[in-house]
């Protein structure tokens, strides 16, 4: 990751920072896009730890408007990019029958149309400086067409649909001008989006710690290395494609967490 920067939305925390992490880790670049005033602390340290430039602009991926100014911001400080995470996303758990309209605009704003947007300001910016690179979006297991267990996640199972479904359709449409698309679909990851199971739904995190055929719940750093391969020269001849990794559960539910039932 050398002498490469990478754009991150969503890198102030969570997955998106734990990404901005391995990059420079590996001695790339990184600039954030993200709706935090700042960053968490420890993206403060980066740069004197690892070597590299670090860049952090406030954005609101859903306000095209907001969206462009920072990305023109970032690109005049970093002067180019090789790479691009779309890491920035929400979630909305409720019945399907209590989905309210605005709520459901945000989540497929926020997820969808901002990883759609921020893909085309990037494919544009790679097409003008002509050398090409890779764009990785984060989907979800829910993606997948999978329920969740003890979950509903309609609204958000939607969204993360349209990113994985436009995966395929870039990968084509944008390996002529030398840019490979890719996404990952991750099961559940401890972050601050899902840090409520360990207080308001203590029975949920028990459940996703057994569930699992490999017996615990996912962490950021379980998706930094897939990332940072698609990223990397390692990846030339990968382009469309989709990377599940969930601990199992999107094979099935470890065969010890499912109860007998009760025989009469």
């Amino acid at each position: 990751m050398k002498n490469r920067t990478v754009l991150v939305t969503g890198g102030g925390r969570g997955i998106g920072f734990a990404i901005c992490k391995a990059i420079a880790q590996l001695g790339g670049n990184v600039a954030v896009l993200d709706a935090l005033l700042e960053p968490v602390e420890e993206f403060l340290t980066l740069e004197s730890r690892y070597g590299v430039k670090t860049f952090y602009e406030r954005a609101d991926v859903t306000q095209q408007a907001s969206l462009e100014s920072a990305f023109k911001s970032v690109l005049k400080q970093a002067r180019s990019f090789q790479g691009c995470v779309t890491a920035a996303g929400i979630a909305l758990d409720k019945p399907f029958l209590e989905h309210q309209w605005e709520e459901c605009q945000r989540v497929l704003s926020v997820n969808a149309l901002g990883t759609f947007w921020t893909a085309k300001l990037m494919a544009a910016h790679m097409s003008n400086h002509g050398q090409g690179g890779s764009i990785v979006m984060i989907a979800s297991i829910a993606a997948q067409g999978i329920k969740v267990p003890e979950q509903n996640l309609a609204i958000y199972n939607m969204s993360k649909a349209a990113v994985r479904g436009l995966v395929g359709p870039l990968a084509v449409e944008l390996a002529e001008m030398k840019i490979r698309v890719n996404s990952i679909s991750p099961g559940v990851i401890l972050s601050p989006m899902t840090n409520a199971l360990k207080t308001e739904y203590p029975h949920l995190l028990e459940m996703f710690e057994n569930a699992a055929p490999l017996k615990r719940i996912g962490v950021p750093q379980d998706l930094t290395p897939i990332v940072s391969y698609l990223l990397s020269d390692a990846s030339s001849f990968t382009t469309g494609a989709d990377f599940v990794i969930t601990g199992g559960m999107h094979a099935g539910v470890s065969p010890s967490y499912v109860k007998p039932k009760d025989v009469a």
